[in-house]
């Protein structure tokens, strides 16, 4: 490659002395009678010279022959146009000295306009013919749609032009503004706004789409990306250009859209400050700290540069795998991962007597609604006693603040795993009132990607050519992503006094029915045609809508828009002992008795209402 650039600035160095004599044989023959032009231009000789040397002597100061002039942006047009404004105001200055009797001031002007001129073109020139030469390339490659008329898509159009290695041949750009309709970028022209992206895809067989806008809402981005993803074609999104800047080719950095392009959901806003004086300096314990949700709290956690940052989970692939990706994303924190389970008392009392943790994230449980419906006790076990046992220790190794996950499944729930989620909320609700400590929960729905989520499940269901399988037609969820569920369980958990449940914001209900339909129409196949999608029925502890908030509670706003905090009815420390004492009673039991005795201390427990679920609708 540079072997190549040498050779072209060496190209460009001759032109540019052949051209400057041109210029100035051109403009004798205008000038001077035809028997004399030779005597002309020989007595000039001197001039010439000096002119030629002028220009490459300002183009080289201006770097012009360091610019490659196929990708040239209007900064390099605009130093080319004062590098060659320099080189003629020096060429007349010596034109004063040198040849005023051959070619007089008026001639030298008239000629250095035309070797900048020609030196210019020759410029635009190279920019054409490799245009041309790319348009002859792409003839016949994948015709794609770009959605957007604006600066992020002008970054692409570009790229697509100048690199025909990208088989890239642009049918038209989308764009919702009224005063680019008809107008034309590069070439090529607005073709109408998101209402026209059906008509346009199936009238010039577009084959993939290109989402190439930054500035713009997330509910409107969702409407835009649902309706390309109805039209069965391969559609992408471009970053913004920021997110770009590290790559060697833009390109590189275009994604397959996926399922949280289509959520309506608003971009997390944090009160930095706020996290980074509530975190920094402190020692962090982040339980289940291998897990979806954990994993993530700790890389959120890592920003705001904790003094030490504590990893504990039972399972060590995924643990190991978060602690090399940590130690390599932040080099300079102090990580501690530790092997071990919530349920073993004595090892959380050797860790918490060890490191003196001031600040406790608790995502340690089991989380897989039908499993536990076949093993209520493990349920119980972890995540119960698990609970138990950390808040304790919590509480007797003098933590500032301990931050229990729950899930909208605590909420009158129908499985065994969301009534030990309503029985942990109890507990941090009840040792709130004995311990220095401020005990709260966060209570949120379903986390997009999170291990048991329904989308990889879809997708590799997909992958695999089908079925998609649903429960139930009508069956409703709410969905965050990962991202967004770590940061505001950070920004709870620092809002904390003690004794609150937050509930987060999870936007729009979405049916589980219109998830796997987006999702097969984003993988470009037809759902029903292409991919099937079958029923299966509701699974054990399965409701049909989730809910986020008890009867009883009721819901306060907080400082940030996506987090509220309602309170629970409380229970006195000696009703908690003593539900505790049944449930450790009830671990040796049947399944069923298990559930009965979990009817007794969780009031809100109803069991497995599937049939009253499917009374709704009336089914």
């Amino acid at each position: 490659m540079k072997t190549f650039k040498r050779v072209r600035n060496r190209y460009l160095f001759v032109m540019d002395i052949v051209l400057t004599i041109a210029a100035f044989a051109a403009m004798s023959f205008f000038v001077f009678p035809a028997d004399t032009l030779w005597e002309h231009l020989w007595g000039g000789n001197t001039m010439i010279i000096a002119t030629a040397w002028a220009y490459i002597v300002a183009l080289t100061l201006f770097s012009i022959y360091k610019t490659d002039w196929v990708r040239a942006a209007h900064r390099d047009y605009t130093r080319l146009l004062f590098a060659c404004l320099t080189a003629s105001v020096i060429s007349i200055i010596c034109g004063e000295f040198f040849s005023t009797e051959v070619f007089f001031l008026k001639f030298n002007i008239a000629a250095n306009i035309a070797v900048s001129t020609l030196i210019c073109a020759l410029r635009f020139l190279q920019r054409l013919m490799y245009k041309a030469a790319h348009e002859y390339y792409v003839e016949g490659g994948k015709k794609v749609l770009i959605i957007g008329a604006g600066r992020l898509a002008l970054v692409l159009m570009r790229e697509i032009l100048e690199n025909h290695r990208l088989n890239y041949q642009v049918v038209g750009l989308i764009d919702d503004d009224r005063q680019k309709r008809g107008s034309h970028m590069y070439g090529t022209k607005v073709l109408g706004n998101r209402n026209d992206i059906a008509r346009i895809c199936e009238l010039m067989y577009v084959d993939e789409i290109i989402f190439a806008i930054h500035t713009i809402d997330s509910k409107q981005k969702a409407e835009i990306l649902d309706i390309c993803s109805s039209t069965g074609k391969k559609v992408k999104i471009l970053p913004a250009v920021a997110d770009t800047l590290t790559a060697d080719n833009k390109l590189k950095k275009i994604r397959e859209i996926n399922i949280e392009d289509l959520l309506e959901r608003e971009p997390i806003v944090l009160e930095n400050k706020l996290l980074e004086d509530d975190i920094c300096g402190k020692t962090i314990l982040v339980t289940g700290g291998g897990g979806s949700i954990g994993s993530e709290l700790c890389r959120q956690i890592a920003k705001f540069r904790p003094k030490r940052l504590m990893v504990l989970d039972i399972y060590e692939n995924t643990t190991y795998e978060l602690q090399n990706e940590l130690e390599k994303t932040f080099p300079d924190l102090d990580i501690v991962v530790l092997i071990a389970s919530v349920r073993d008392q004595a090892r959380l009392e050797e860790i918490f007597d060890k490191y003196r943790p001031e600040i406790v994230f608790h995502a340690a449980a089991h989380k897989h609604v039908p499993l536990m419906e076949f093993s209520p006790a493990e349920a119980i076990k972890n995540n119960v006693f698990g609970t138990y046992n950390t808040a304790k220790a919590s509480a007797r190794y003098g933590v500032k603040r301990f931050v229990m996950i729950s899930t909208d499944k605590a909420v009158n729930p129908t499985n065994i795993m969301g009534a030990t989620k309503r029985m942990c909320e109890m507990i941090v609700q009840t040792l709130q009132n004995t311990a220095k400590t401020g005990f709260v929960a966060v209570r949120f729905g379903n986390v997009l990607g999170s291990h048991g989520s329904v989308v990889p499940r879809f997708a590799k269901q997909i992958a695999e050519g089908g079925p998609v399988t649903v429960t139930h037609p009508e069956i409703t969820r709410f969905f965050m992503t990962i991202s967004e569920a770590a940061q505001l369980v950070l920004q709870a958990g620092a809002y904390a006094k003690g004794g609150e449940i937050f509930v987060l914001d999870m936007g729009y209900p979405v049916k589980i029915y219109d998830l796997a339909r987006k999702m097969i129409s984003l993988s470009g196949y037809r759902p029903d045609l292409d991919i099937k999608i079958e029923f299966t029925g509701l699974r054990p502890g399965e409701k049909l809508y989730e809910e986020l908030l008890m009867d009883e509670e009721g819901l306060q706003k907080t400082a940030h828009s996506k987090i509220f905090v309602g309170k629970p009815i409380e229970i006195t420390p000696e009703e908690l002992d003593a539900k505790l004492e049944k449930l450790k009673t009830a671990l040796s039991m049947t399944t069923d008795d298990i559930k009965a005795v979990m009817m007794e201390v969780v009031p809100t427990y109803t069991g497995d209402l599937q049939d009253q679920e499917m009374s709704k609708l009336n089914v």
